[in-house]
């Protein structure tokens, strides 16, 4: 096993392992109950990481978390249907439920 990264949160943790297994890369959330400690230990020690479980999925891995990463960047998308601003990486509107498809950013 080798460590790709210490997450900034559980949820962050959970979601990230979730984008790697999906693409085929397997991984294991270590300090899911760790938070606790923070202050007795490290933040580092504590913090939720992943961990790879074959060392030779690292540089695919990291392509996907950056991959991820980068998608929820950008412009806000208005939402066709109902003009409500939505963040860059939404599908659907927020308010309405609406695709944002077509709608402009």
């Amino acid at each position: 096993m080798k460590r790709l990264l210490n997450a900034a949160n559980l949820p962050e943790a959970h979601i990230l392992a979730g984008v790697l297994e999906r693409r085929g890369i397997r991984v294991r959330v270590l300090n899911a109950n760790a938070a606790g400690a923070i202050g007795e230990l490290p933040v580092d020690a504590a913090a939720p990481q992943v961990w790879l479980d074959d060392p030779d999925d690292e540089a695919r891995a990291r392509a996907v978390v950056a991959e991820f990463r980068a998608a929820g960047t950008g412009p806000a998308r208005r939402c066709p249907a109902c003009g409500e601003e939505n963040p860059p990486a939404f599908d659907l509107c927020w308010s309405c439920g609406r695709g944002l498809e077509g709608g402009a950013p």
